[in-house]
C-alpha cells in the first residue's frame, strides 16, 4: 500500500528506534495525527501469555475515566418487561426476535448487545455473525444481565470490553486524538491496570511484552512498559 505524502511527513517524528514514555506517546501521538477526522487513539499490549490455553486467555472489561470519546450503539436484546428500562437508560435499539432476523440478515450496525440471560438460548444461533465481530454477549464483560439499566449506563459511560487474540495481543481504543495529552495517558494506565489485574497465575516470564500506541493512520509509538504505573 502506498504512503500517501502526510504519512511521509509525520514519519521521522517517531524514532523506530526509541521506546518512549507513556508521557510522551501521549502528547506525540496528537502530533503525529493525520486523519482529517477526530481519529481513534488505539493501544496494542503484547502479552507473555498462549491464548490456545483456556486459562490463559485474558478478557474483561474496564471503565476508562475519560471514556472512549465515541458514543457507542447499544442493542438491548431481552423480554418485553425489560424494554422500558432498557429505553431509559439510553439504549439505541431494544427488542428480541425482529433483532434476531436483522442480524441473521447481515445487520450489525451496533457496538455492544446486551442481553439478558432468559433470551440467551435464541441468541446462541448467531455466534457466527456476532463472534468474529466480538458482538457476543457475554457474562465476563457484563453484557449478558438482568439488570439491563446499569449495563446500558456503564457502556455510555466509557466501559470497554477486551480480550487477547491469537497472537497474544490485546487491541483496545482508549480515546479520541482531540483528548488532552493527560487523558490518554490516564486512559491508558487505565486500560493497563485491568490487564495486569487478570495477569494468569500459569504465566510465565514477562507479562507486558510490549505497547504500542497509534491513532488511525498514523506511524505506531513504542512505550516503555516501566513508564506505567505498576
Amino acid at each position: 500500500m502506498a504512503i500517501t505524502k502526510k504519512r511521509k511527513a509525520v514519519n521521522p517524528k517517531v524514532d523506530s528506534n526509541k521506546i518512549y514514555s507513556l508521557k510522551e506517546a501521549s502528547s506525540l501521538v496528537k502530533e503525529v495525527n493525520i486523519a482529517k477526522f477526530d481519529a481513534s487513539v488505539d493501544l496494542h499490549i503484547r502479552l507473555g501469555v498462549d491464548p490456545k490455553k483456556a486459562d490463559q486467555a485474558v478478557r474483561g472489561t474496564v471503565t476508562l475515566p475519560h471514556g472512549t470519546g465515541r458514543t457507542k450503539r447499544v442493542l438491548v436484546l431481552c423480554t418485553p418487561d425489560k424494554e422500558n428500562d432498557a429505553r431509559a437508560a439510553g439504549a439505541d435499539h431494544v427488542g428480541l426476535d425482529e433483532f434476531i432476523q436483522k442480524i441473521e440478515s447481515g445487520w450489525t450496525e451496533i457496538d455492544v448487545i446486551i442481553a439478558t440471560p432468559s433470551v440467551m438460548p435464541k441468541i446462541g444461533k448467531l455466534g457466527k455473525i456476532l463472534g468474529p465481530r466480538n458482538l457476543m454477549p457475554n457474562p465476563k464483560t457484563g453484557t449478558v444481565t438482568n439488570d439491563v439499566a446499569s449495563a446500558v449506563n456503564e457502556v455510555k459511560g466509557g466501559k470497554i470490553a477486551f480480550k487477547v487474540d491469537k497472537a497474544g495481543i490485546v487491541h483496545a481504543s482508549i480515546g479520541r486524538v482531540s483528548f488532552g495529552p493527560e487523558k490518554i495517558a490516564e486512559n491508558s494506565q487505565e486500560l493497563i491496570n485491568a490487564i495486569i489485574k487478570l495477569k494468569p497465575a500459569t504465566a510465565k516470564g514477562t507479562y507486558l511484552k510490549g505497547v504500542s500506541m497509534a491513532s488511525t493512520m498514523s506511524p505506531g509509538i513504542s512505550i516503555d512498559t516501566k513508564t506505567f504505573i505498576h
